[in-house]
């Protein structure tokens, strides 16, 4: 089963996701100048929403992180284990996995890694501890190959640890490819569904210490660049890979599709929010569940979409996407299709979609159409 979300967010002025200059995210699209939001910044978003509102256990949780050696050392510190043999040790098992390290004990790059396979790796160190402690150069034949399966052990742990937003996002080692996870979602960048153009504040800043008699004049100035935009953004769960990844743990599986709808709905980019406090929910929520096959409702904005003088730019979105979707069901009709359901800010004209009314009915549909496989 798949799982869709079409959404169509209309932002004040804002810069949520920057790009290396400081500039509003941007692309191309369909021959106009696109405002864009990434993947990245998207899901990054999702999964703080998933900490800070409690949507998930922290142990189903995963952190993204260099300093794994700093992390395993604080667990043994707490265990009673002293922190420079410790820190030793786990420099070993780690370089012994074939994940490198600087020289400042943080991996080459950064690893997806979830609460519980951090926690069983300290655990383990503490099991193996003796087995560990092996002075440097002690390569007897019996102690190297007991090193070796050691190290197996270790390696064995990172099975993903039932780590729900690493289920969904996928996992790259590059030095251990074999541990490499698929990722059961995939994120689309946001793109405006209207052309955009990027405009500057100029602002000035005072110094409220400054004498009256002193010169005239700000303490400083400057531009900050910025962009309004309606978005459509897009995902979708292939729910099969999900309970994969969590182990088959159906129920676990539940609730990280519905922490995922609600954190995808709810949670918006940090980028210059407290310059501009851009705090807009979505105007239009689309979700489908189908058997097989995926549809990005992209290419209804392929020609931005136009407002005129006394339009509503995103009822006309809202209007250009339904339409969109009617002519992608005539023509490839929707036999995989198990459930359509959809809510809006705006009363709107649902064309075969079950009204869900808000949030809580969407994901009720959404849990209906996957309980059997899900």
């Amino acid at each position: 089963m798949i799982i869709e979300l079409h959404i169509l967010q209309n932002f004040a002025p804002s810069n949520l996701n920057r790009d290396d200059t400081n500039s509003p995210k941007e692309c191309e699209f369909g021959g106009y100048r696109r405002a864009r939001i990434s993947s990245q910044c998207i899901k990054r978003s999702i999964r703080e929403y998933f900490k800070s509102n409690s949507l998930l256990p922290p142990e189903n949780l995963a952190r993204r992180t260099q300093r794994l050696v700093d992390n395993l050392v604080q667990r043994l510190i707490k265990q009673g284990k002293p922190e420079e043999q410790a820190r030793q040790i786990i420099r070993k098992v780690i370089q012994g996995i074939n994940l490198r390290l600087d020289e400042k004990d943080k991996t080459q790059y950064l690893i997806f890694i979830g609460e519980k396979e951090m926690a069983q790796m300290a655990d383990l160190i503490v099991q193996q501890w003796d087995s560990l402690v092996v002075s440097a150069g002690d390569e007897a034949k019996d102690k190297k190959k007991k090193k070796e399966d050691s190290l197996k052990s270790f390696s064995d742990i990172l099975t993903g640890g039932k780590a729900a937003d690493l289920a969904l996002f996928g996992r790259m080692l590059a030095d251990l490819p074999i541990k490499n996870i698929d990722a059961a979602c995939q994120v689309a960048h946001a793109i405006s569904t209207h052309k955009v153009s990027v405009e500057f504040d100029f602002y000035t800043a005072m110094d409220d210490l400054k004498k009256p008699e002193e010169e005239a004049g700000a303490g400083m100035m400057g531009t900050v660049e910025f962009n309004s935009a309606c978005f459509y953004r897009y995902a979708n769960i292939d729910c099969a890979q999900l309970k994969k990844t969590l182990d088959s743990d159906k129920e676990l599986t539940r609730k990280t599709i519905e922490a995922f709808i609600r954190a995808a709905v709810n949670a918006i980019p940090t980028g210059k929010q407290n310059s501009f406090a851009a705090q807009n929910p979505p105007s239009f929520v689309f979700a489908v569940a189908r058997t097989s096959g995926a549809w990005s409702l992209a290419n209804a904005f392929a020609s931005p979409v136009w407002v005129g003088d006394n339009g509503d730019l995103v009822q006309k979105s809202t209007d250009v996407l339904l339409d969109y979707w009617g002519k992608l069901v005539k023509v490839y009709n929707d036999k995989d299709i198990k459930a359509k359901t959809a809510f809006a800010l705006d009363s709107l004209e649902m064309k075969g979609l079950d009204d869900a009314a808000n949030l809580e009915g969407l994901i009720d549909r959404v849990n209906q159409a996957i309980a059997a496989d899900c």
